[in-house]
């Protein structure tokens, strides 16, 4: 898993978040200032910028544009390598991707002992998801690994809760601390912390006795979860300046109260108040080859369904199976699979699909789950997982090193998975790097390019000085049309025009596809 994820990190041009992360990184680390990105709590950005202070980027202080400028101005106008900028800004995340993989090792071995642990961890290593997303400055896979970490100590916690609920609590914190797609979590994770110390403490001591001192333990993780937001909070401004962005829409109602309600820095409040207000604007979606306007309650299973490997699903099916069928393994339904659930359940009421990276804890739960085969302890079971865990590492090796646009064997593969999805499950602008090689490699004498690119790099720094051919007519329109997958499954008008006057010739990295037009 480190050897893909690093392998690929280093060919890979930034994808359209990952400038805003390091950018508001280095302003952390700097200017001790939240101004940018609150959307998103600081915890991630500053895992982040563990490695950036490394690469001693140039930025000028006092950066005065929005936070997709002040990505771009870090990357491409300070005179800094954005290679070696974005290489040491990811590498941060895949120690903490790897280090996580761990937990899924412990946890799993804790269910069904060390061969089940290791049945986990060969899942968790070849995810094509997990490869893929922990090997860029993004913050999924992070929030994920602090929210399995939680669950971890809170099942760890039935036999000693004094030792693992405090650290419940750290785990707890840390996830809504670097994004708050995981507070849905938080209210399960409370409720087994207290079922965990009542499980504890045993049927010696009187119910009333057992119920009050579980709900003790629930709020001492509670307070610890809150402790450790603020703590985020003040390691990068211990003033706390913060004024609120003109930006940012007003909320009412149900919403309204929550936000008001929790007992974090203004600065979370209002960027929950932001991501509140995301979720009020219309987005268009893309799946097996349908374009819509708004989103669909079922788009996140069907984009899992695409992008999983089909030995691991079948390996989830199995586990999940198990669990309910081994009576040992009942206890541990609640901490395996209820959360993965809730989480879901919350992320497909959202209104952007945009990538199953906003389930990205699918494949990390249910890589502890489907050990749980191995609980039956009959001979098919070893030989069943043994050969399904084999399927999945030849399927997720054979896509090497295009783990971003993965997709499995019954959806073609990653060359077809722009028929199925689109935006960061295909084409997220990671690949202007290879771009510039394959239109200098293969296209020298070709002086007319044309380019409709969906990314946050610049072509022109990587030697691309491309047209856009959407600002002419298109009877000018001659020679290479370049144009990223996604842009195609959502073109219309004149790009739609374009595209089907000219011939497909090439594709790079299955996320941009080249074209000649006569």
């Amino acid at each position: 898993m480190a050897f893909a994820m690093v392998t690929t990190a280093v060919q890979q041009s930034p994808t359209i978040d990952e400038p805003v992360y390091v950018g508001t990184a280095v302003v952390y680390v700097r200017e001790h200032s939240l101004r940018f990105n609150p959307e998103h709590p600081p915890l991630g950005k500053l895992i982040i910028a563990t490695g950036t202070v490394f690469a001693h980027p140039h930025l000028k202080p006092g950066f005065q544009g929005d936070q997709g400028r002040l990505g771009q101005r870090l990357l491409y106008e300070s005179g800094n390598d954005p290679w070696r900028v974005m290489f040491w800004a990811r590498l941060p995340v895949m120690v903490v991707t790897l280090l996580f993989g761990l937990v899924v090792f412990g946890f799993a071995r804790d269910l069904v002992g060390p061969v089940g642990g290791l049945a986990a961890l060969a899942l968790y290593a070849f995810s094509p998801d997990l490869i893929t997303n922990g090997s860029l400055a993004t913050l999924d896979v992070p929030a994920t690994g602090f929210v399995v970490t939680a669950a971890w100590m809170v099942w760890r916690a039935r036999r000693r809760p004094l030792l693992y609920l405090p650290l419940a609590g750290l785990a707890s914190g840390a996830a809504v601390a670097t994004k708050m797609s995981t507070l849905p979590a938080v209210p399960v994770l409370l409720a087994l912390a207290g079922w965990s110390y009542w499980h504890a403490r045993g049927k010696g001591v009187p119910r009333l006795r057992r119920a009050t001192h579980a709900l003790a333990a629930s709020v001492g993780v509670a307070f610890v979860l809150v402790g450790v937001v603020w703590a985020v909070y003040l390691a990068v401004d211990p003033r706390l300046r913060w004024t609120t962005p003109p930006h940012v829409p007003a909320v009412h109602g149900l919403r309204a109260l929550l936000i008001d309600w929790l007992p974090f820095p203004d600065a979370y409040r209002d960027g929950m108040r932001i991501q509140f207000g995301f979720e009020q604007e219309t987005w268009h979606g893309y799946l097996f080859g349908r374009l819509y306007t708004g989103a669909l309650w079922y788009y996140l299973p069907a984009a899992l369904l695409v992008k999983t490997p089909l030995g691991m699903l079948a390996l989830w099916l199995g586990g999940i199976a198990a669990m309910a069928a081994v009576p040992r393994l009942r206890a541990a339904v609640p901490y395996v699979l209820l959360l993965p659930a809730v989480l879901l359940t919350a992320a497909m009421q959202g209104s952007r699909d945009l990538g199953v990276r906003y389930a990205i804890f699918v494949p990390v739960f249910l890589a502890v789950a489907a050990a749980c085969l191995l609980a039956l302890r009959r001979r098919w079971a070893y030989v069943v997982t043994v050969a399904l865990i084999v399927f999945v590492a030849v399927s997720s090796v054979r896509t090497y090193p295009y783990y971003l646009p993965y997709s499995n064997e019954a959806f073609g593969g990653p060359s077809k998975t722009h028929l199925a999805l689109h935006d960061s499950n295909v084409d997220w602008g990671q690949d202007l790097g290879r771009l510039a090689d394959r239109l200098r490699e293969r296209y020298p004498d070709d002086k007319d390019v044309w380019l409709v690119y969906k990314g946050s790099g610049v072509p022109s720094w990587y030697g691309i000085h491309g047209r856009d051919p959407l600002k002419v007519p298109p009877s000018r329109v001659h020679g290479l049309l370049v144009v990223s997958d996604t842009s195609i499954a959502k073109a219309e008008g004149r790009l739609k025009q374009l595209i089907r006057g000219s011939r497909a010739i090439d594709d790079v990295g299955h996320s941009i596809t080249i074209f000649r037009r006569p």
